[in-house]
């Protein structure tokens, strides 16, 4: 009897005991009601390219033509470039060039950021997007696709608009008021003109919108700042007109563009030496975007 009830104690421990082994390991791999979260995808770039040495001579030689009249080590030195002083250089680096001719001094500048994220929910071409999206936004353009309440909210307004040209024309009696008083609504509802303030809207601002011309002195509106498509996964271009008091006036044309986690700025600007001369705002926004491509290409090498 006391036989029967030792096997039978032994027999209890040894099921008690694997009951709990399989009990403590599976505590161990996760807690009741606790979710893992998947840490983001890593940008797709980990370093940053030498940037004095990302534009090839050949191109240098072509936005600053001032340079082909120096002596041959002046045209290095120039052509060398000089680097952007930085904290980390694997988040940041930076070049400028520049180049003095009898006719106008041109200057040149590239920007490489590499943007990290810190959040480990946001990806760090995520974080890339909020960063270019500021920027497009500071430079006062958006995207060309608006979203669907965007498009709803300016249908509302130009609706109202309409109903509003349309009270114009009546009285408090609801009939129609003279021609004169009509035009008096008019002018009312598109405010001043740039001859009613004594202001000339071509010359008076210092944003390229206003100023952007194709050499001529006419504006042209394909030369306007803008958001491109085809540039890397997005891009804008911004063109700056500046004059103060009678000095020559000085135009930059800047090309920003994102490729996955970097976020490239191209800046290129000429100021004549004489005061009545404009920059060529043509000549100056086909060459950065020109070399913007080739930034492209190099990152995708």
């Amino acid at each position: 009897m006391a036989f029967v009830t030792g096997t039978a104690l032994l027999a209890a421990l040894v099921v008690g005991c694997s009951a709990d082994s399989g009990t403590g390991g599976s505590a161990a791999d996760s807690k009741p009601g606790e979710e893992t979260v998947a840490a983001a995808a890593p940008g797709k770039y980990r370093t940053l390219p030498e940037p004095c040495r990302a534009v090839e001579t050949s191109t240098l030689k072509d936005l600053l033509p001032g340079a082909a009249e120096l002596a041959e080590e002046q045209q290095q030195k120039v052509y060398e470039g000089t680097a952007s002083v930085t904290y980390d250089t694997d988040r940041r680096v930076g070049c400028s060039w520049k180049s003095e001719a009898p006719s106008s001094s041109r200057t040149l500048f590239i920007d490489f950021e590499r943007v990290v994220s810190y959040d480990p929910a946001v990806s760090d071409d995520d974080r890339a997007r909020e960063v270019y999206t500021e920027k497009e936004t500071a430079a006062g353009l958006s995207s060309p696709s608006a979203t669907p309440d965007a498009a709803k909210s300016t249908e509302n307004a130009a609706d109202k608009e309409k109903d509003a040209d349309k009270d114009a024309g009546k009285d408090k009696d609801g009939k129609k008021q003279t021609s004169a008083a009509s035009d008096d609504a008019s002018h009312a509802l598109s405010g001043p003109t740039p001859e009613d303030d004594g202001t000339d809207a071509a010359t008076d601002g210092n944003t390229g919108g206003e100023n952007t011309d194709d050499g001529s002195g006419t504006p042209d509106e394909s030369l306007q700042p803008r958001v491109l498509d085809d540039l890397g996964d997005s891009a804008f271009l911004d063109d700056l007109l500046t004059r103060a008091g009678s000095t020559a006036q000085h135009r930059t044309v800047k090309v920003v563009f994102r490729t996955s986690n970097v976020i490239v700025t191209v800046e290129y600007a000429e100021q004549p030496t004489v005061s009545t001369m404009v920059p060529d705002s043509k000549e100056l926004q086909e060459k950065a975007q020109a070399l913007a491509r080739k930034l492209v290409e190099k990152f995708s090498e």
